[in-house]
């Protein structure tokens, strides 16, 4: 088991910049692929970054490739989302979630692959 807690979300105008945090606890999130999802009103929940477990591979959805950076400090037990050059079209509440993997690159997109999530944190970007 593992829980997982979002903090860092806001309301910001467009331009700016926040970094998400989620500290994990129980079992170590290195065990894992992490990624941030992020849902909006009405919306289908889709994944924007996710990190490998050991090798520290990275995918980025095209919308976020430049302004979104996601790293993992191991000895922290803390996953972060950089967000800079915020849009109005990022708003949306966002999960970090962890994926059960053996194998030190893989990532995923799938929130299906994901087996524990975040309760979210809720991110506004004013025009």
């Amino acid at each position: 088991q593992v829980q997982l807690v979002e903090s860092g979300g806001g309301l910001v105008q467009a331009g700016g910049s926040l970094r998400l945090s989620c500290a994990a606890s129980g079992r170590t999130p290195s065990s894992f692929t992490m990624g941030w999802f992020r849902q909006a009103p009405g919306k289908e929940r889709v994944c924007v970054a996710s990190i490998s477990r050991s090798l520290y591979k990275k995918y980025y959805a095209d919308s976020v490739k430049g302004r979104f950076t996601i790293s993992r400090d191991e000895a922290k037990n803390t996953l972060y989302l950089q967000i800079d050059s915020l849009k109005p079209e990022d708003t949306a509440v966002y999960y970090c979630a962890a994926a059960v993997t053996f194998g030190p690159s893989d990532l995923f997109r799938n929130p299906d692959a994901y087996t524990y999530w975040g309760q979210g944190t809720q991110v506004t970007v004013s025009s």
